[in-house]
């Protein structure tokens, strides 16, 4: 009993209804089938993709064979091992423990040190007990505000009179869906301004100043031109924003007020997070998608297709939600701010398009069930805890902060100590992201997961990155990637245009994330380091090697042991040591005899979990689930 209510608590269902049904389909009747026992097959999957199953060719299952029993053995080895590595150069007898011991503090934990050295995250932790009250009043105020404004007097679905009359409770529903949006809308401004203004202080005036001009070129910017003045005013503020440090109205106001103590009276109160601009690079993403969700509307010259396809608006699929335009009066500034500043996904996201969020306020999403916001809560409190033990026990982030004696470590306790920055690095974005997308939920809207597979389980640059901050990667394919022309050409051609639209990507995603040297060239990295897996794509085709399939997986673990590596690579320079500390953290890896053998070990060990992961996706194929990460 309890290990069925562990794996259903861990089942793709639970994390993201959107993993187990598929896009195009409509969520009702799917969902309905898709809360199952984690031990059988997915029946909706199965039913609609049994062909494309077959066509794949999921292979028997090797969980039960001898070349895995040993890869068991392996895993029982190595990775307690390399817990055991960090956690022994994090100890007060290591020699560099007191270069980094100022670093550390009292921690919760009887007898350990915390490591919270991490400004990012340790911002996030100390606020995490006044944001879970935020996150219990902010539905419990919206139920008082429902009881002051009683909608549902006039919302609810009534039959007509005439047995059988379908466009009268049509038109009635639709009613009741533009009174809920109505509804939902006038508090989410309201709160979002009180939100805002207690956030940000005097500076709430700064952002409302952007999100007008966006406005503006969204209403009064020539049709033709529209979507480029988009892009280059929301990529002008993000430089605008690092370049003037959020505009300080001590310098904005000292040449027009001749009283110097104003401008500096009003950047003191700057509210609870005074640097609004470092959190504003999630508004843009908004900001783009209203302008250009927007000018498609226009394109599409009105034509609606629920009529034309004669869809039911309750009951959309998540392709259909983002991608039928919103109703022309859905472009209003009242459901701008509450679309551009929806508190729950405010600071940092998930990214829901505006069609999805208008869709969403009509009609609630079939996916969001009291037990499954419950089992989503749960696994939010197991990864925080996890993320907990680690900086009790492991200091890697004051080790690098610190950067002392490379020598006192050795070839394996350098590489553990870059793989855990790397795992921290994931646990403290996906923690704050859970965090909010359960806010979201609890409050009926359901935006996408952003983090869908564990860090230790991805191989694939192109996979990695589809499954990592997945919200930005849906908006960057459909407002940007797509556009662009994607990689829809066939032959060489195609695939050298679909690299030159991963570099633009990249380069704007480095941007947005910050403008700074090494980001860029994280994101030049990342592009170089997709090539690889697209030429080895066309050398070895999967179909050329069916009759010969463990081969094949052979010849894909080796690649997969490379594109790890240079996963580990990018992300190390990108978030962690840049160029000169990453150079410092291989010459002190393979800089001696004995670390170029630790070297070969180590891919030997990736190459087994690069096995491990193949069968991972096997299993997900043999249970009729088709992922692309």
């Amino acid at each position: 009993m309890w290990l069925q209510a562990l794996r259903q608590l861990y089942s793709l269902d639970t994390l993201d209804t959107r993993f187990v049904i598929p896009a195009t389909a409509p969520p009702k009747e799917a969902l309905e089938e898709a809360w199952f026992d984690p031990a059988k097959p997915l029946p909706i999957q199965n039913e609609q993709h049994k062909a494309k199953g077959s066509a794949e060719n999921a292979q028997a299952s090797r969980w039960n064979t001898p070349e895995f029993y040993l890869y068991y053995i392996v895993h029982l080895i190595a990775v307690p091992l390399m817990f055991k590595a960090v956690y022994d150069v994090s100890r007060d007898t290591h020699p560099n423990y007191p270069k980094f011991s100022h670093l550390l503090s009292d921690g919760w934990i009887p007898g350990r040190k915390v490591d919270n050295s991490d400004t990012q995250y340790s911002g996030f932790r100390q606020n995490i007990p006044y944001m879970f009250i935020l996150v219990l009043a902010h539905p419990l105020l919206r139920k008082a505000y429902d009881s002051f404004w009683r909608a549902d007097a006039y919302t609810q679905v009534r039959p007509s009179a005439g047995v059988g009359d379908q466009l009268t409770m049509g038109l009635t529903a639709a009613a009741a869906a533009d009174a809920r949006l109505k509804q939902r809308v006038s508090f989410d401004v309201g709160f979002a301004m009180l939100f805002i203004g207690v956030l940000h202080g005097f500076s709430a005036l700064k952002i409302f100043a952007l999100l007008y001009l966006n406005y503006s070129i969204a209403m009064r910017a020539p049709m033709k031109y529209m979507p480029a003045i988009t892009w280059a005013f929301n990529i002008g503020v993000l430089f605008a924003n690092e370049l003037c440090r959020g505009y300080s109205y001590a310098f904005i106001l000292s040449v027009i007020v001749p009283d110097p103590n104003l401008g500096a009276t009003l950047d003191h109160f700057g509210g609870l997070l005074p640097r609004w601009e470092v959190l504003f690079n999630f508004t843009v993403l908004r900001l783009i998608s209203f302008n250009v969700d927007y000018y498609w509307m226009l394109k599409s010259r009105g034509n609606s297709p629920l009529e034309k396809k004669q869809l039911d608006p309750s009951n959309l699929s998540e392709k259909d939600r983002v991608s039928i335009p919103a109703k022309p009066g859905d472009f209003c500034l009242q459901n701008y701010l509450a679309y551009t500043l929806y508190s729950p996904l405010y600071l940092a996201g998930p990214i829901v398009t505006f069609n999805d969020y208008m869709s969403q306020l009509r009609c609630r999403p079939h996916s969001i069930t009291m037990r499954r916001t419950i089992l989503y809560a749960i696994r939010f409190i197991v990864i925080f805890l996890t993320m907990e033990v680690m900086i009790h026990y492991m200091y890697m982030v004051a080790i690098f902060h610190a950067k002392p004696d490379w020598n006192q470590y050795t070839p394996f306790q350098l590489s553990m100590l870059g793989f855990f920055n790397l795992k921290h690095i994931w646990l403290k974005l996906l923690i704050p992201w859970r965090f909010f997308r359960l806010w979201a939920l609890l409050d009926g809207v359901d935006p996408p997961e952003n983090m869908v597979r564990c860090m230790s389980n991805n191989y694939s640059v192109m996979a990695f990155w589809r499954g990592w901050h997945r919200s930005f990667n849906k908006w960057s394919l459909r407002y940007l990637y797509i556009p662009l022309g994607g990689s829809g050409m066939p032959g060489a051609w195609g695939k050298v245009r679909a690299v030159l639209n991963y570099l633009m990507v990249f380069t704007f995603i480095a941007v947005w994330h910050d403008i700074q040297l090494r980001l860029l060239m994280w994101g030049w990295l990342v592009t170089l380091f997709v090539m690889p897996e697209i030429v080895a794509s066309v050398l070895f085709p999967a179909r050329k090697w069916r009759d010969h399939p463990n081969t094949y997986r052979m010849i894909c673990g080796i690649g997969a042991v490379a594109n790890i590596i240079m996963l580990m690579v990018a992300n190390l320079v990108g978030f962690a040591l840049g160029l000169d500390g990453l150079r410092d953290l291989i010459k002190g890896i393979v800089g001696s005899y004995s670390g170029i053998v630790f070297f070969w070990s180590a891919c030997v060990c990736l190459f087994v979990g690069v096995q491990v992961m193949f069968e991972v996706r096997e299993q997900e194929k043999r249970d009729g689930i088709k992922m692309k990460c």
